[in-house]
């Protein structure tokens, strides 16, 4: 991964959490480097802190990237949270989600590659750390809620009883949803394809799928294929 040069100040450390203040200060690093590569010491440097003080909250430095992940995921589900007031609708919520969700993405893209890129697996193991698992999970809750919404309401071809029905649909619409997001970090589809057309396109094959059949079938002959 390609690392931006900034200036790198020291910060001075002045307040009393000094575990929080290494994970700002972490997060701060890999937005303005767009990297992950730094070092605990460095950290420690940015945070005005001796350069052992980070080893009394994080051991390791996957420690520290597990902590920033969560704090990415954090902000994942506030933001989709934040977008869903005031939404009525099982299909406007998952709109506003999706949307969130991939802007967010956007706005910050080698946070998102930590989020879910293998920088947090450990050696030999496909566990993922605790800190970082659990507020993936948290993020993931709201997008399993809005298709919970839309199974018990009669929107989605989903079953409200049957919990693996609602995670496998939770999965469909957040595997189309994160594919896109990378797909367009990395600048992969086609330069005149702008970003607004794709998530739009992207919605609309994902309400329409789960819209149940009746629902499709008046949605088509009334012209609102659009969410």
């Amino acid at each position: 991964m390609s690392k931006k040069s900034h200036p790198a100040k020291p910060q001075p450390y002045h307040h009393g959490d000094l575990r929080r203040a290494l994970i700002e200060t972490a997060l701060q690093l890999v937005t303005e480097e767009q990297d992950w590569t730094f070092s605990l010491r460095e950290v420690a440097r940015r945070a005005g802190v001796s350069h052992r003080a980070p080893y009394n909250h994080f051991p390791e430095r996957l420690d520290l990237l597990a902590a920033v992940a969560a704090v990415g995921f954090e902000r994942l589900r506030d933001g989709m949270l934040c977008a869903m007031a005031g939404v009525d609708g099982s299909e406007a919520l998952l709109v506003a989600i999706v949307r969130t969700y991939i802007r967010l993405g956007l706005e910050n893209p080698a946070l998102y590659r930590l989020m879910f890129g293998p920088a947090l697996s450990v050696s030999g193991s496909v566990d993922r750390p605790t800190v970082a698992r659990l507020a993936g999970a948290e993020a993931r809750g709201v997008l399993v809620s809005v298709i919970l919404h839309g199974a018990r309401s009669g929107a989605f071809a989903v079953s409200p009883k049957n919990a693996e029905d609602v995670a496998l649909a939770a999965i469909a619409v957040w595997s189309a949803t994160h594919g896109l997001t990378m797909l367009a970090i990395d600048r992969i589809p086609p330069p005149d394809l702008l970003i607004d057309a794709m998530i739009e396109r992207l919605l609309r094959t994902v309400v329409t799928g789960l819209r149940k059949p009746r629902a499709r079938s008046a949605a088509s002959r009334e012209g609102r294929t659009q969410p």
